[in-house]
């Protein structure tokens, strides 16, 4: 069996919630250009498959990138095995679109699940423009809330929700966000991380009172480059890639249903393949 290219050297890897987990890894041309909003594409080894996972964090002088996956189909176990040390064959970006960071005002920015670590980046960002950030996180319980301290330390307010009400309000962070709003707070900009269902929900709540709303959509990706087609999603009645027109949209403008219905294309498969793998 061929050896892994020895590139791309794995600092760190530890767990923060049960088949979650966070790595660093030594990519120094990436940790140079990296930007909130971007994105890598990963290949574990020569028999991997191409999977893209969101830029958490960077560090231009050490050269190093923070990346949060949690370990579903072959390709994020085979990531998750690895131990410091360890090296990853792959590792292509920054790739995508930067978020736009200007100063709207106040903003609710929304993580829910793995998609928490989408918005530390976003909430740094907005708050080195001098906006008012107020941050909404949720997870289906108190041991899946990830990032907790991080987001607390950057954010101008902090509210938690778990579907079991385990920590915080028991609902959805779509339930925050219409208390919020209810009792007088004012939104210049919504923005929105996390599960499909909880995204679409966020845009249900803001549409009635025309607030500005961007997703971070995530679709199946290979390439990461436009070519290939895999991350197509329809945005206002037009067919979009991810990876070069997003990854981010006007929320109001996404076609939730389709995107959920590709998302589950290949669960079959990937089950088939992970009993076979690991099992």
């Amino acid at each position: 069996m061929p050896s892994t290219p020895k590139k791309f050297k794995v600092i760190s890897i530890e767990e923060l919630a049960p088949n979650i987990k966070r790595i660093v890894v030594h990519a120094p041309l990436i940790a140079s250009k990296a930007q909130a909003g971007q994105f890598v594409i990963l290949r574990v080894d020569e028999y991997g498959e191409r999977f893209p996972l969101t830029l958490v964090d960077w560090k231009p002088a050490e050269g190093l990138i923070t990346l949060i996956f949690q370990e579903v189909g072959v390709s994020t176990k085979k990531l998750g095995n690895l131990k410091a040390g360890d090296y990853i064959m792959d590792v292509i970006g920054p790739l995508g679109n930067p978020t736009e960071i200007k100063n709207y005002g106040t903003v609710a920015v929304i993580g829910g699940g793995v998609g928490t670590a989408l918005i530390y980046p976003w909430i740094r960002a907005l708050k080195s423009c001098g906006n008012r950030v107020i941050t909404i996180l949720g997870a289906r319980t108190e041991s899946l809330l990830l990032l907790e301290d991080d987001l607390r330390a950057v954010s101008d307010e902090i509210h938690i929700s778990t579907d079991d009400g385990s920590k915080g309000i028991k609902g959805f962070t779509s339930d925050v966000l219409k208390n919020l709003i209810s009792e007088g707070k004012r939104f210049d900009l919504v923005m929105a991380a996390g599960p499909v269902p909880m995204m679409r929900a966020v845009a249900e709540v803001t549409r009635p009172y025309k607030i500005k709303t961007i997703v971070s959509l995530n679709p199946i990706m290979v390439d990461g480059t436009g070519m290939c087609g895999a991350c197509r999603v329809k945005v206002g009645g037009e067919i979009k890639f991810a990876c070069v027109d997003g990854p981010e949209f006007d929320a109001h403008k996404v076609d939730f249903r389709q995107l959920m219905n590709r998302l589950r294309f290949y669960r079959e498969e990937e089950m088939k393949a992970v009993k076979l793998k690991f099992e």
